[in-house]
């Protein structure tokens, strides 16, 4: 190349270097007047060179944007972000917001994402925007917070009275999952035990069936559904009602919430068994109400024990009581039925359980006794079918089926459509029917396995309870006091197993025949046989590990009461002059 080129080549490059140190320079003024046009904490926030989302450092604006900030930042973030420092008065009201075109580049996200995001603010009335003008922090009419406060955290405004009984009511944590080897919750099945196929047919058919118009329905619930249960409660359970009777609820909790909502008031007593089922004494304490509780034998609740209690209401399990299982005899359904008629008293009838019998014959339900008149009849297929199916059906007096309908309807307007033209299909094909002849048969052979497997391992040392009927049992250890439940339970938990105790069923005074015993109720509808005896095994491990510590300490303790006594003894011989060493 000649001297020429090169001299021509040489001042391109220099014209090059000139022009990129115009536009250098031109954009850190144009960074340099943006800063200085915003307020002082945002200068600094600003000139740290990051956004602080919820009090965390996540985005490093100096860095470059990187595909997974991308993904991590979106529009509710930014506008999450925003929103908590202008309410703690990061950016003062009048204060100016970069642009979306500066934010989006900074953020390393879409323009669109950040146009959202303020678009929210906007709408909320936190800022203001104008096109061709970067957003402006409103003035906020309600006030802000002081510097750096965070927002008042939810629920620490105050409740109502309703509110307040719930906030003071222990929370139930059943559902939390686990990583037990076997686990005896009762209320659980074996997925294998659903009708998977059953049911995926009656849910296609009913989504190829498309309505005229889609629209709310009955809150009764669906007429077919209705119609083929009030064919199967008679047949099943020799329950007749008409149709207007029956209301479908999202499961039987929603059931017993309604009738708690329409029958009790506060101050209100409610007639509940003792030990009962906690959720539902739950409900009825959240209006206000208050239990009376009554003892159950080995035959439900005795009756007998009712003479002189007036109660808006009373919940009982007859079919299948629980958890003690025992079965209420015809004698004293009729006694519960006078004194409920002479008290103007509804009976809730909770017939959970009752498809599983397998030592005795059926006894006619409450409802069917008597035209039922003060019975509210309460059933559910979350213990044929599964517990997240929520499934439920009341059958009510003729008097109360119009405002149970109405509040059913200001509750939740109707139970989901599908599902319950799913069940109608299911029933009336009869394969409801096939799969609980199913499952009663499998539940049985469960139950053999339990019984056996804990005669096996603790014989003469336990004594078994509501074996003939349901889902679970409850297991009295003889050698075992009921101080000693915390520890059983943790011990068997660290083995990897989980069982459940009886104690928090009982009202604060329970029974004084079973006061001092320790009883587990122990689920078995959801184990596999050989869940089962792995299980039992590892509960005599737990029970003979709990025995020994129980000796140690008694021990312990004994020789350190005899310690005690000689001291006593002979402190006072040696006040009296009577001291003779053996020395």
């Amino acid at each position: 190349m000649d001297c020429a080129g090169v001299k021509s080549k040489t001042r391109a490059m220099r014209q090059i270097g000139v022009v990129l140190d115009i536009v250098l320079f031109a954009a850190a003024s144009h960074w340099f007047a943006v800063s200085s046009l915003l307020p002082t904490t945002l200068a600094a926030y600003w000139s740290a060179r990051n956004i602080q989302f919820r009090g965390k450092k996540m985005v490093q604006l100096e860095s470059q944007a990187t595909p997974e900030r991308a993904r991590k930042m979106g529009a509710r973030q930014i506008y999450e972000a925003l929103r908590d420092q202008i309410l703690g008065r990061v950016y003062e009201a009048g204060g100016q917001l970069p642009s979306s075109r500066n934010l989006s580049n900074e953020l390393g996200v879409s323009r669109t994402t950040v146009t959202v995001a303020y678009e929210q603010l906007a709408a909320e009335g936190f800022v203001e925007l104008r096109q061709g003008a970067r957003p402006r922090v409103a003035a906020l009419p309600f006030g802000q917070l002081p510097t750096g406060a965070a927002p008042k955290q939810q629920g620490a405004q105050p409740l109502s009275a309703y509110g307040e009984r719930l906030r003071a009511t222990p929370p139930w944590l059943d559902y939390l999952p686990n990583s037990l080897m076997v686990d005896f919750r009762y209320g659980d099945l074996a997925p294998s035990d659903f009708p998977a196929l059953a049911w995926k047919k009656a849910v296609n058919a009913v989504i190829a069936q498309r309505p005229s118009r889609l629209a709310y329905d009955d809150p009764r619930g669906s007429r077919r559904l209705r119609q083929a249960l009030q064919g199967y409660l008679w047949r099943a359970r020799t329950l007749q009602c008409d149709l207007e009777q029956i209301i479908i609820v999202n499961g039987s909790q929603q059931g017993l919430d309604l009738c708690a909502r329409l029958l009790l008031d506060y101050g209100s007593e409610f007639v509940i068994e003792n030990p009962g089922y906690r959720m539902a004494r739950q409900i009825f304490a959240s209006t206000g109400a208050s239990p009376v509780p009554i003892a159950v034998d080995g035959e439900g609740l005795k009756t007998e024990l009712l003479e002189g209690v007036r109660a808006r209401l009373a919940y009982v399990t007859p079919s299948h009581q629980f958890p003690l299982g025992g079965v209420m005899p015809i004698s004293r359904r009729h006694q519960l039925l006078e004194w409920a008629r002479e008290n103007d008293t509804y009976v809730i009838e909770d017939d959970y359980d009752s498809e599983y019998r397998y030592d005795i014959s059926p006894v006619p339900p409450l409802q069917s006794l008597e035209a039922g008149s003060n019975v509210i009849y309460l059933g559910t297929i979350s213990k044929t079918l599964s517990p997240m199916m929520r499934i439920g059906y009341l059958v009510v007096p003729p008097e109360l089926q119009d405002v149970f309908a109405t509040a059913k309807q200001l509750s939740d307007r109707h139970s989901p459509a599908t599902e319950q033209e799913a069940l109608a299909s299911l029933i009336e094909s009869g394969g409801y029917e096939s799969h609980v002849r199913r499952v009663r048969r499998l539940n049985r052979d469960r139950r053999e396995t339990l019984l056996n497997a804990l005669q096996r391992a603790f014989g003469e040392g336990i004594t078994v309870e509501g074996a003939d009927a349901g889902l679970h049992v409850v297991v009295w250890f003889n050698g075992l006091l009921k101080s000693s439940e915390t520890a059983l339970l943790e011990t068997a938990r660290r083995a990897g197993l989980g069982v459940h105790g009886i104690s928090p069923l009982y009202e604060p005074q329970p029974d004084e025949a079973t006061a001092d015993r320790l009883g587990l109720v122990m689920g078995y509808s959801a184990l596999t046989p050989r869940q089962i005896e792995k299980g039992v095994q590892l509960l005599l491990v737990a029970v003979e590990t709990v025995k020994a510590n129980s000796e140690v300490k008694f021990g312990l303790a004994e020789t350190e009461a005899n310690a005690r006594g000689v001291a006593s003894m002979t402190a006072t011989r040696i006040r009296s002059g009577n001291w003779t060493s053996n020395m």
